[in-house]
C-alpha cells in the first residue's frame, strides 16, 4: 500500500484543537516556544473565541492561524513517527507545504516557526484584492472567463468541482454574474492571496528564504506550484518561493496520487478538508484522518 500524508492549510483551524494534542509529547513546549517567538499565548488563542475589538487574539487572523495549524500538524506527525508510523511521500494545501517540508526533515522545528511567522505578516499586511470559492460549475465556462477578466486567477484548483478565485473585487463580482454554479461564496480574508496581487510580499518572502537552510528530504514532497514528487532541496526551496505567487494545484496533486497502487491518504491537522476532497476526487482510496491523541494511529 502507498501511504501519503497530507496537512490543510487556512480553513481548516477550529477552535479547541490544541487541547486535542496538548497531553502529546513536546506539545506543551511547542508552544511555549512558539508564543515567545509570536509573542502572544497561542495556546490560548486556540481555545477561545476572541472579542470583536480583539482581532489580534482571533485564531482566524492569518497570523494566528498559520502558526497554530502548524503547531497541531506538527506535533500530530511527530507522534505518528513515534508510534513507527511513515509516509511514502508528502504533500500540503497552502500553509500545508512548510508542515510538509518539516515532516521531511527539510526544515527544522524553529526554521519553520521563524519562516510562518514571516509569512503570515507578509499575507496580512497585503490588503489588495479579495478570495472567493466557487462550488459545482462547468470547467470549460470557468476557464474560459478567468482568461477573459481582468485581475482573476485559480487560487487554489481543489478538484473537478471546488476551486477558489482570487483577484480584485471587481473581477469577483464580474465573474459571480456571468459564471454558472452551485455556490459562489466571498471569503473574509485580507488579500488575493495565491495570486499575482501577492507579487510584493512574494519578494519579500523569497529573499527571507534565501537565508535558510534547505536540508535533504528523508521522503519526497509534492509541491503546490510544481505538484511533481522532488528530494531535491534546492528545487523544494525554489517552489516555495513560487507558491505565494502561483495557485495551489490540489487537483493536480490528487491526480498524481492517483498514480499510485493502494493508495492510502492520511490527513494530518485538525479537520477533514483534505480528507474531503480526496473522497469526492479519487476513486478507490482509503483516507483516514489523524486529528488527536486519541487518534495516533491509521
Amino acid at each position: 500500500m502507498t501511504v501519503a500524508w497530507v496537512f490543510p492549510g487556512q480553513g481548516s483551524q477550529k477552535i479547541g484543537m490544541a487541547n486535542e494534542i496538548i497531553n502529546l509529547p513536546n506539545a506543551k513546549d511547542r508552544f511555549k516556544y512558539a508564543s515567545k517567538v509570536f509573542e502572544r499565548d497561542l495556546f490560548e488563542i486556540c481555545e477561545q473565541v476572541a472579542e470583536k475589538n480583539n482581532l489580534d487574539e482571533d485564531l482566524n487572523n492569518t497570523k494566528n492561524t498559520q502558526i497554530c495549524l502548524f503547531l497541531v500538524e506538527s506535533v500530530l506527525l511527530d507522534s505518528l513517527k513515534e508510534n513507527g508510523f511513515k509516509p511514502n511521500y508528502i504533500a500540503g494545501h497552502s500553509l500545508g507545504e512548510i508542515t510538509a517540508l518539516y515532516c521531511a526533515d527539510v526544515l527544522s522545528f524553529e526554521d519553520s516557526v521563524l519562516l510562518i511567522k514571516e509569512r503570515s505578516k507578509l499575507m496580512a499586511d497585503a490588503a489588495k484584492g479579495s478570495m472567493a470559492a466557487l462550488i459545482g460549475f462547468d470547467r470549460s465556462q470557468l476557464d474560459l472567463l478567468v482568461e477573459e477578466i481582468d485581475d482573476l486567477v485559480i487560487a487554489n484548483d481543489n478538484s473537478d468541482s471546488q476551486v477558489v478565485l482570487s483577484g480584485s473585487e471587481k473581477a469577483l463580482d464580474n465573474i459571480s454574474q456571468r459564471i454558472t454554479c452551485k455556490r459562489f461564496l466571498k471569503l473574509n480574508v485580507s488579500g488575493a492571496f495565491h495570486s499575482p496581487f501577492m507579487k510584493e510580499p512574494s519578494i519579500k518572502f523569497s529573499k527571507y528564504l534565501d537565508n535558510v537552510e534547505f536540508k535533504q528530504p528523508n521522503t519526497p514532497v509534492i509541491s503546490n506550484s510544481n505538484p511533481l514528487l522532488s528530494i531535491d532541496p534546492d528545487e523544494l526551496k525554489a517552489r516555495l518561493k513560487n507558491q505565494m505567487c502561483n495557485g495551489v494545484r490540489w487537483r493536480e496533486t490528487m491526480n498524481l496520487m492517483a498514480k499510485s497502487s493502494n493508495l492510502h491518504i492520511v490527513e494530518i491537522g485538525p479537520s477533514n478538508v483534505l480528507g474531503g476532497l480526496g473522497k469526492r476526487h479519487l476513486k478507490e482510496v482509503k483516507i483516514s484522518q489523524v486529528s488527536s491523541s486519541g487518534q495516533i494511529n491509521y
